[in-house]
């Protein structure tokens, strides 16, 4: 698979031979869907909760008589059927969201969004990606100079510079290829790959 090779103005210098097993397979959306849906459910915390008709604050006086009024019968307010009342079937702190996913449908999956986004554009290789001294401004300014406004970079290895430079870039996220999540892959515009990178995630995927 061919991908665009960048220079520091952002432009195709020439290309990059990649693997085909990580960025030459076919899209399946309906597995891409799938990771997307659980990395999501696997990262809530479950820390809702609500009351059910024991727990809220109510008195167990009857509210009015049993006939006679033309109301339905009712014999405490804590009814879910009223205002304020407790819930039929509420959240509860100890809920679990996860979803388990296998290892070869997550490398699938992952496979199947680079390749995708090599499809469409939006993945391109760079030599390196290093900034001389931990500022936001000097990495800020090589985004601009790249036409990058919303960019993941998947770098081989974060150094305390590059972490310091981009942690308070709004749409940047600079990760190394162990941390690189399918979320991220489809939300930013535009995806750089070190070509140290493209070695680990070959490993990592094919």
């Amino acid at each position: 698979m061919q991908l665009e090779l960048l220079n520091d103005q952002g432009q195709a210098a020439s290309t990059y031979d990649a693997p085909e097993t990580v960025f030459g397979r076919e899209y399946n959306e309906d597995l891409v869907h799938q990771i997307v849906v659980a990395y999501q459910a696997n990262a809530r915390q479950g820390t809702r909760a609500q009351k059910d008709r024991e727990q809220v604050k109510h008195s167990t006086k009857k509210p009015f008589k049993q006939k006679g009024t033309g109301r339905a019968r009712a014999g405490m307010t804590s009814s879910p059927l009223w205002r304020g009342g407790g819930r039929i079937f509420p959240n509860s702190p100890e809920e679990n969201f996860t979803q388990k996913i296998n290892k070869k449908m997550y490398r699938a999956g992952m496979a199947s969004i680079f390749s995708q986004l090599a499809r469409e554009g939006r993945l391109a290789v760079v030599e390196s990606l290093k900034v001389d001294s931990p500022k936001t401004k000097q990495l800020a300014a090589k985004f601009k100079a790249m036409n990058l406004d919303s960019v993941l970079v998947i770098a081989e290895e974060v150094d305390e510079n590059l972490y310091l430079a981009s942690r308070n870039l709004v749409n940047v996220l600079v990760v190394e290829p162990r941390y690189a999540d399918p979320l991220s892959l489809v939300h930013y515009k535009k995806v750089l790959v070190t070509k140290g990178a493209i070695d680990k995630l070959k490993e990592m995927f094919a």
